[in-house]
């Protein structure tokens, strides 16, 4: 398998389904070969435009592909996922990954059972500024996240936490790579019944503590996330693909030299600007486009089993269980 193109489909032909047929497309590694969709004037439409079958029914694709992605609303990712995984088909589902921490566990048990790959598009993970965050191979003792927009009319049947804030949760928990100890949260419902602002504080065992901000109802776009560490501050704008960083070590002759002052009584000497007297770094951020990155790592680990998706069926859990807890903490704290 390592050396064909991996045959490819997409199930969901919306938004997200388009999207990820797009990059489908394009991938060297890639074979599109069909798009399922219970509509089948949807599934027609994206089908012509990428010249390949279309579908309404996954049973029709078993035996012509090695790789799908789902893209479908969440309610329905564990049946259709059921199908694949149990014919033994690599499966990528759009997060999050189930509906609720039930069926993801289903997912990823039935995945365990059948030895079949799962992996969880949780894209955010990809974006660059994560990437280059990563490198950095820092242990973060807090971590702050803000995630707020405008209402986007869409992915209403979950709300903010599962729709928004799961990013941030799922890049939270490979940063701290720590138990979670205590959740505590606080959540309005204002457009719908589900949540359309939180505020979530999360502490770790191994001490590292991230405060979680998500909202759809902001008047603006907001991804940026801080990150506070022994060895570096980090200052992320995800939005932006843009991030500055102080290092320690550096900052090391700034940091005793305005200790000496201070002890002398002439601290009035250091008459500069703070930011003057600090090393300070852009973060080095490659352009690629975070879709394609997580399917490029998605279709290396069809290829060969050694390698692994950017997030795996059991880390998407995680996330899920993590989100779960915050919204027991926000149902704890619902406000009158």
């Amino acid at each position: 398998m390592r050396n064909r193109k991996m045959r490819t489909a997409v199930v969901g032909a919306g938004k997200m389904g388009a999207i990820h047929a797009k990059v489908y497309d394009r991938l060297p590694q890639s074979d599109f070969v069909a798009v399922v969709d219970i509509d089948a004037k949807k599934a027609k439409r994206l089908a012509k435009k990428y010249n390949t079958e279309a579908f309404t029914d996954c049973a029709d694709i078993l035996g012509k592909v090695d790789a799908v992605t789902i893209a479908t609303p969440t309610g329905s990712h564990v049946e259709l996922a059921k199908v694949f995984i149990e014919n033994n088909i690599a499966v990528m589902i759009e997060k999050p990954l189930a509906v609720d921490v039930q069926e993801g566990r289903r997912i990823v048990e039935l995945a365990r059972e059948k030895n079949s790959l799962v992996a969880v598009g949780h894209s955010e993970r990809c974006n660059p500024v994560v990437q280059a965050m990563k490198r950095l191979n820092i242990e973060p003792k807090f971590i702050e996240a803000s995630r707020i927009s405008p209402y986007p009319f869409r992915s209403t049947d979950i709300g903010v936490v599962l729709d928004v804030m799961i990013h941030d949760i799922d890049i939270i928990l490979s940063l701290a790579s720590s138990e979670i100890v205590k959740v505590d949260a606080v959540g309005v419902s204002v457009i719908d019944e589900k949540e359309d602002i939180c505020n979530a504080r999360i502490v770790f065992e191994n001490g590292c503590i991230a405060n979680i901000t998500a909202s759809r109802l902001a008047l603006k776009t907001e991804r940026k996330v801080r990150v506070f560490s022994r060895q570096a501050y980090l200052s992320v704008d995800y939005f932006k693909k843009s991030g500055t960083i102080i290092k320690a070590d550096p900052n090391i002759d700034v940091v005793k030299k305005i200790r000496e002052l201070k002890k002398a009584g002439k601290f009035e000497l250091l008459k500069t600007k703070w930011s003057d007297l600090l090393h300070i770094e852009k973060l080095e951020i490659d352009d690629k486009e975070p879709l394609r990155f997580e399917q490029e790592a998605f279709l290396r680990s069809v290829a060969d089993r050694r390698e692994k998706p950017e997030v795996s069926a059991e880390e998407g859990l995680a996330a899920m269980e993590c989100a779960e807890r915050i919204l027991a903490s926000i149902r704890k704290h619902k406000w009158d």
